[in-house]
């Protein structure tokens, strides 16, 4: 880990916080802005980040639009478990051309050393466009360990997936 970024400028990424409360205004988002932060100290350029119920269309919407305006990297947090509102899998899958089920399946590896709940985690990824979405957890610890622990492998793939140097041998 602590990888610096490849790329010569910021990488541009999208923060869609998924919660009915947050969005109704019953309690302030703390996980959107904890990724945030991790994001920026990272190198990446937070051009967008807001908070949307736990309504498929509505998370749809969000990641489509963000796509559309060519940023690189969207990261949702919340609507990944098995709550019957919790959509944001669902919602992603829809909106993507492609998945990759290894960042989410590395997400949950990484977290069952924290927490044996890890496994009922249904985060996704995927790619729209030239635009990687990854899903994460609700909670702000939650999702930064997460986003931690695939966060050098994401700069990689979007090298890749934007056309930049494809070194895959280290």
């Amino acid at each position: 880990m602590g990888e610096k970024n490849s790329a010569s400028v910021a990488r541009t990424a999208a923060v869609v916080t998924v919660s009915d409360r947050a969005a109704a205004g019953v309690y302030e988002d703390a996980t959107g802005p904890a990724v945030s932060a991790l994001l920026v100290g990272r190198g990446y350029e937070v051009v967008r980040a807001l908070v949307v119920p736990d309504e498929r269309a509505e998370i749809e919407s969000a990641l489509v639009h963000a796509a559309e305006r060519d940023v690189a990297l969207v990261v949702t947090c919340g609507g990944t478990g098995l709550s019957p509102r919790d959509v944001t899998p669902e919602a992603t899958a829809a909106v993507c051309e492609r998945m990759v089920p290894g960042i989410g399946e590395a997400m949950r590896a990484a977290s069952m050393c924290v927490t044996s709940r890890a496994c009922l985690s249904r985060a996704t990824a995927g790619i729209r466009g030239r635009t990687l979405i990854v899903n994460l957890p609700g909670s702000p610890r939650a999702a930064t360990e997460n986003l931690e622990a695939v966060i050098d492998p994401i700069g990689h793939g979007l090298d890749t997936l934007r056309g930049g140097p494809m070194s895959c041998a280290r």
